[in-house]
């Protein structure tokens, strides 16, 4: 396996050289469609776009008093867990959160402090949550952005709403969608790595599981028994295990800042991972990655990494 690892290497230090940018690029206004699909959809590159969304009510309006009376009342999906890590891997399992079912107004009461429960909490149930479960809120943004709409020549698959506090955090995974992710208020923290970064991330399979909390408030771990193991990363960027995953040392991550008023384009299969500043607001856009060569490439990259993992 010695000679496919230098490959991988080499592949990945190749598309360093080549055509990765060494910190994630701001543009400064919405693209021309076919400018953008060329220089970054089709190059699978991220950046940062300003002035994008600024006509969009949902920046001026959405402080906790208008949320509290649009849809103060309205019962949703919220993500709970002891530690801040939903969908994550704890020790030997890999963790959802507790999803339980609360009012808007009551997950502004923990953020805003007014009341105190243990645990984190975040809203962050995906599936298109804005529409399905906050729809009085989506005439405050756009259904879709149009110009990403006509450069895939697709509308988007989900629309998601993200509000949560500080310590709650997205672990270092990847998803198979275009991701446009506007930030309302506050702040999001990203790491990112590129695809070709995978021969230096571990992946590992684990069971399943689910936190749940008990009436005395102390959190369980329980195994969800019938399902197939998940395959996830067990490894934390903010403070990496090197002595357990020395080839991470290869890694070339990005960090960036996504403020206000700003989009990140995540491209598909992008690595990343999550923080935020306390009660931000962020809309994302999922739209589905074309399923083509590079894909399939992908696949290839990732099979070949998974073999030099496991010999």
């Amino acid at each position: 396996m010695e000679p496919v690892r230098r490959c991988l290497t080499e592949f990945s230090l190749e598309a360093h050289d080549l055509y990765l940018n060494q910190s994630v690029p701001h543009l400064e206004g919405p693209p021309d469609p076919l400018q953008f699909y060329r220089d970054w959809i089709g190059s699978n590159k991220p950046c940062i776009i300003h002035n994008a969304f600024n006509h969009w009510p949902a920046l001026s309006r959405w402080t906790p008093a208008y949320l509290r009376e649009k849809v103060g009342s309205k019962v949703i999906s919220v993500a709970v867990t002891p530690n801040g890590y939903a969908d994550a891997v704890h020790r030997d399992r890999f963790v959802m959160p507790e999803e339980r079912q609360m009012s808007f107004s009551s997950v502004l009461d923990v953020i805003e402090g007014k009341v105190e429960k243990q645990g984190v909490f975040y809203i962050q149930k995906q599936c298109s949550n804005l529409l399905d479960e906050l729809p009085e809120l989506t005439a405050d943004v756009e259904p879709h952005v149009s110009w990403m709409s006509t450069a895939l020549g697709k509308l988007p698959d989900a629309v998601n709403f993200w509000l949560g506090e500080a310590n709650a955090i997205t672990s270092l995974h990847k998803d198979h969608y275009e991701n446009l992710y506007c930030v309302i208020s506050g702040e999001k923290h990203f790491i990112l790595l590129p695809p070709t970064d995978r021969p230096f991330i571990p992946y590992g399979l684990y069971q399943s599981a689910v936190y749940t909390q008990s009436d005395g408030g102390d959190f369980e771990v329980i195994d969800q028994s019938d399902t197939e193991k998940v395959p996830w990363i067990p490894l934390d960027p903010l403070d990496p295990d090197l002595e357990r995953y020395p080839s991470y040392r290869q890694a070339q991550p990005l960090h960036c800042t996504v403020k206000a008023g700003e989009m990140l384009y995540l491209p598909s299969l992008w690595f990343h991972h999550v923080r935020q500043s306390h009660g931000c607001i962020a809309v994302n856009f999922w739209y589905d990655m074309e399923y083509d060569i590079k894909y399939n490439y992908f696949q290839l990259l990732e099979a070949l990494s998974g073999a030099t993992e496991s010999e």
